[in-house]
C-alpha cells in the first residue's frame, strides 16, 4: 500500500509539472555546484542545488566524460570557471562553475558591443572632446584616442576589439547618451538575453564594486556577438591602422593572442575571435571562437589559477581542442539561451531549435537563433510561482521514493 500511494503521489506530482509547462531542465538555479558536469543534459550550477544535480548525473561528476566513445577533459585546466559551447546549436558540452559570479575584466566589453555596435554607422565621423575621455581608469589600456581628433565609428570599434582600449569605451558610450546610461542599457540588454549572473557597473570592464559576470552568461554574449557581422568581423582583426584615414596614424594589433599568435603563441588553426581581459581582481579571462569541420565552438575562460604564462590562452585551446573531439560524442550538460525576436530570453521547445551557421568567412556572423536553455528561468512571475510549487513536489516525491527503496533494502530502514 505503501508504494502505491506513493506512485500515486509521483503521478500527481507529474500531472502538476505537466500543467505548468515545466520540465525538469528548466528548474532555475538555486546554488552554484562546485563540479565539472559531462555528458548528461544539465548545466552545472544552473540545474538545481549541488546534490539534485548530482542525482541526475549519477556517477558523471568530477573530471571524467563518463559516456562511451567521448574523450577524457583536458588536464592541467585550472581556470575558475570555464564552458565548452557549440555556437550553431547552443548546446554546452561541458562546464566547470558555469554560473559562478566573477569578475569579468574587458570580456564585459562583448556585452557593450552587444548593445552599442549596432547604433552607429561604421562611416560616421565623430570629433573627440576632452569630456569625453574622462574618469578613464588608471592602468587601463588604451588605443590612443586623442581629444579634439575626428574618428570613424570603425575606428573607436576597432579600438575597442583590437587594443580592448578603454578610451574608445568611454567615447562610444558618450555617443550613446552617457556612461551610467549605458551601463544601464547594457544591464537591460543582459537581461534580454537571458544572462542573469551580470551586474554591469563599468562598460568597459574596469574593477568596479559589484561587477560580475559568469562563463555562462559571458558565453551568451559572445554568441550573440558572432551573430553580427559586424562584431565577428572586428572580433576577427589581427591587425589594421589606427586611425584607418588621416596623419598620423600607426598599426594596432589585436590583444587576443590565440588570435594573433603573440608572445609565444601560435594562432590557434581555424580561431574567429571574440575577447580577451585583464584586471587584478579578475585576473586573465578570454572568450574564443574557433570554426573547425563546419562546426564553431566558444570557449569561455575565467581566471586561470595555474600560474603559468599565457595559461588563459593554453587552457582555451586545450578545452577547444577537447571540443572538436567531442563533437558528436558527448551529450550536452545545458544550452544557452538567446534573444527571442521580441528581445526576451526565449528557450525554444526540445526538437525546434532553428537556423544555421552561417558561411564561414571570418566577417560573416556564425549564428543566430534561439535555443533551449535547461536550468534557466524566463516566465511571467505567476508561472514562476507555479513552476516553484511543482519543482517542490517533484523534489518531495524524489526524496520519497529514495526513502522508499532505502528502507526495502537496508534492513531496520523505515518507508
Amino acid at each position: 500500500m505503501a508504494l502505491q500511494t506513493l506512485l500515486s503521489r509521483n503521478a500527481g506530482v507529474l500531472a502538476v509539472i505537466a500543467a505548468t509547462g515545466l520540465t525538469l531542465t528548466s528548474i532555475p538555479a538555486v546554488a552554484r555546484a562546485e563540479q565539472v558536469a559531462v555528458g548528461r543534459a544539465v548545466d552545472p550550477g544552473a540545474g538545481a542545488a549541488k546534490g539534485q544535480v548530482a542525482d541526475r548525473l549519477g556517477d558523471r561528476t568530477g573530471r571524467t566524460v563518463a559516456d562511451a566513445g567521448a574523450p577524457a577533459l583536458p588536464d592541467g585546466v585550472s581556470a575558475r570557471a570555464w564552458t565548452v559551447t557549440d555556437v550553431r546549436t547552443g548546446d554546452v558540452l561541458a562546464a566547470r562553475n558555469a554560473h559562478q559570479r566573477l569578475a569579468p575584466a574587458s570580456t564585459l566589453k562583448t556585452l557593450f558591443a552587444v548593445t552599442v555596435l549596432p547604433k552607429f554607422r561604421a562611416g560616421a565621423v565623430h570629433k573627440v572632446t576632452p569630456a569625453e575621455l574622462a574618469g578613464i581608469g588608471q592602468g587601463s589600456s588604451l588605443v590612443g584616442i586623442k581629444e579634439g581628433r575626428s574618428y570613424q565609428v570603425a575606428d573607436l570599434w576597432r579600438g575597442v576589439f583590437l587594443r580592448s582600449g578603454n578610451d574608445a569605451v568611454r567615447v562610444l558610450a558618450a555617443m550613446n547618451g552617457g556612461w551610467t546610461a549605458t551601463a544601464r542599457e547594457m544591464q537591460a540588454r543582459a537581461g534580454q538575453l537571458g544572462a542573469r549572473d551580470t551586474s554591469v557597473k563599468s562598460p568597459d570592464g574596469y574593477d568596479s564594486p559589484g561587477q560580475v559576470s559568469s562563463a555562462y552568461d559571458l558565453s551568451v554574449f559572445g554568441r550573440a556577438g558572432l551573430a553580427d557581422a559586424d562584431f565577428a568581423r572586428y572580433c576577427a582583426t589581427t591587425t589594421a591602422r589606427f586611425p584607418s584615414k588621416g596623419s598620423p596614424s600607426f598599426e594596432i594589433q589585436n590583444t587576443n593572442r590565440l588570435l594573433s599568435g603573440a608572445n609565444g603563441l601560435r594562432r590557434y588553426p581555424g580561431i574567429v575571435g571574440v575577447k580577451n581581459g585583464y584586471t587584478s581582481n579578475a585576473g586573465n579571462t578570454l572568450i574564443a571562437a574557433a570554426r573547425r569541420g563546419g562546426r564553431t565552438l566558444l570557449v569561455t575562460v575565467l581566471n586561470p589559477q595555474s600560474g603559468a604564462s599565457n595559461a588563459v590562452y593554453h587552457e582555451a585551446g586545450s578545452l577547444l581542442d577537447w571540443g572538436f573531439r567531442a563533437a558528436g560524442k558527448a551529450r550536452p550538460v545545458g544550452s544557452l539561451v538567446a534573444a527571442a525576436p521580441g528581445g526576451r530570453a526565449t528557450p525554444s521547445a526540445d526538437g525546434a531549435r532553428s537556423g544555421a551557421e552561417r558561411p564561414s568567412a571570418s566577417a560573416r556572423p556564425v549564428a543566430a537563433q534561439v535555443s533551449r536553455e535547461p536550468g534557466r528561468w524566463s516566465h511571467t512571475t505567476g508561472w514562476a510561482v507555479a513552476g516553484g510549487f511543482a519543482v517542490a513536489l517533484a523534489v518531495g516525491a524524489v526524496f520519497g521514493w529514495r526513502m522508499y527503496v532505502r528502507g526495502r533494502r537496508t534492513p531496520g530502514g523505515g518507508s
